[in-house]
């Protein structure tokens, strides 16, 4: 192997990828087993998380999952319990799970609000904060990956759904990214987020619905929505030693979107 191909070797790293039963996180767990890494998978249902996992296993990755709901704090130090148990330390957080609620903002239900707020983004902290003290601070290294979204970065055009609780935890999170980059950064530890576009997936299938495929890929110079490769390539420069000297980055992966 050359040395360039090096770069991205995972072998020996363990990652941890929170809704990684199916969809983007899946994809990304793909990517990450693929190059070599010991994975946890979580998500809420069991029988998802064991089908992600004969996936995985398919494909030659080790891999072993446990079920957490990522907006519960109880949960998510159980999470950590138990991924440290099956790991012994975690080198790659790859902080996926998220919900979305549609309303208009007149309308907004404030149970819908909080319960988006607590796993977009107060879930999302008690996690990143308790693998960084029990596991990459002490060690000196770590790499943690948001999945942020280009909602996080523009409002939504005309006709789209309402979203935004969504919306506004997606853009907090691109400021936690960067905000815990500055203050993890002497620890060895990088933190960046990627922002996905338009990809077909179970959260967005309400939107697809809504404005209809044609339609969002107009919006996309590329002309397509994300594919079931599309967020590899970015995962595996955040997680390797390829992006070691790369902090606090909102990488976009939406077909030039956000660029227009």
């Amino acid at each position: 192997m050359s040395a360039a191909r090096n770069m991205f070797d995972l072998d020996g790293r363990t990652a941890l990828i929170t809704g990684g039963s199916r969809g983007l996180g899946l994809q990304m767990a793909e990517a990450l087993g693929d190059y070599g890494a010991r994975l946890v998978i979580s998500a809420r249902k069991s029988d998802e998380l064991e089908a992600a996992q004969a996936h995985l296993k398919a494909r030659g990755i080790d891999a072993d999952w446990v079920v957490a709901d990522a907006g519960k704090e109880d949960s998510i130090n159980s999470l950590v319990d138990a991924t440290l148990d099956k790991l012994g330390h975690v080198d790659i957080l790859v902080n996926n799970a998220g919900a979305s609620w549609g309303a208009a903002a007149e309308d907004y239900p404030i149970e819908a609000w909080d319960k988006v707020f607590n796993l977009n983004i107060r879930g999302l902290f008690i996690l990143t904060q308790q693998i960084a003290k029990r596991s990459m601070i002490e060690r000196g290294s770590g790499r943690i990956i948001n999945i942020a979204s280009i909602a996080g970065l523009r409002g939504n055009p005309p006709g789209a759904m309402k979203t935004i609780a969504y919306n506004t935890t997606k853009g907090a999170l691109v400021n936690f990214t960067r905000t815990l980059a500055g203050e993890w950064g002497p620890y060895g530890i990088t933190v960046n987020a990627l922002a996905p576009g338009f990809f077909p997936t179970k959260m967005s299938k309400g939107l697809i619905e809504n404005m209809g495929a044609d339609a969002l890929i107009n919006f996309a110079p590329l002309r397509r929505l994300g594919d079931e490769e599309d967020l590899k390539g970015a995962t595996l420069l955040f997680a390797s030693d390829a992006g070691k000297h790369i902090t606090g980055q909102i990488l976009a992966v939406d077909g030039g979107v956000s660029a227009v």
